[in-house]
């Protein structure tokens, strides 16, 4: 496998902070790696952050077809007034008004007809801002121990208490990386 192989690989895993990673914006995430090449870099969005903001007062449209809790999630620290949606492609659907990322997950134009979205999705959730990465950066934060990269589950990104996401992905990792899940937030309390 090349280097370039490797690299693109990395699309649709998930970015599991690491208990050295303190600096608060990431500390304790789970981010969905949406977009990754090494000339452009990486993009993903944080998946364990909701927000108190009801996606009916952002995005009204789509209101009905997001999954529970029906909350905008902070994506990332980048570009905090661009929404990115994440769905769950039924099966068999035809892409209608959204793109795979690592089917059945996909990305979803939120102006699309919400109708026809609603015929093909099975799940939606919606996020403020993104993190991103310049070409070779995130290369560099792995290599320095702050992500783990693991595999991610469809339904990840959908969880209905994503305050455990970050538990129950080390959790299924197997040891030694699920003992991690335990990790205290300041590891000086270990």
């Amino acid at each position: 496998m090349t280097n370039d192989s490797a690299l693109e690989l990395m699309k649709g895993k998930l970015l599991v902070a690491t208990p050295a990673l303190r600096e608060p914006t990431f500390a304790h995430t789970v981010i969905a790696l949406l977009e990754h090449s090494p000339d452009d870099g990486a993009l993903g969005v944080v998946l364990n952050r909701p927000t108190q903001a009801a996606v009916a007062d952002v995005v009204p449209a789509v209101a009905d077809l997001v999954t529970p809790p029906h909350v905008l999630f902070e994506g990332g620290p980048v570009s905090p007034t661009t929404a990115i949606a994440l769905g769950l492609a039924a099966p068999g659907a035809d892409p209608e008004g959204w793109l795979p990322i690592v089917p059945p997950l996909v990305t979803v134009d939120l102006d699309h007809d919400a109708a026809l979205l609603g015929a093909t999705l099975r799940s939606l959730r919606v996020f403020a801002g993104y993190a991103g990465w310049s070409a070779g950066q995130l290369e560099g934060e792995i290599a320095e121990g702050a992500w783990y990269v693991v595999d991610g589950l469809p339904s990840d990104p959908f969880l209905e208490a994503p305050e455990r996401l970050r538990m129950s992905v080390l959790r299924r990792q197997g040891w030694p990386l699920a003992a991690a899940a335990y990790a205290p937030i300041d590891p000086s309390l270990n």
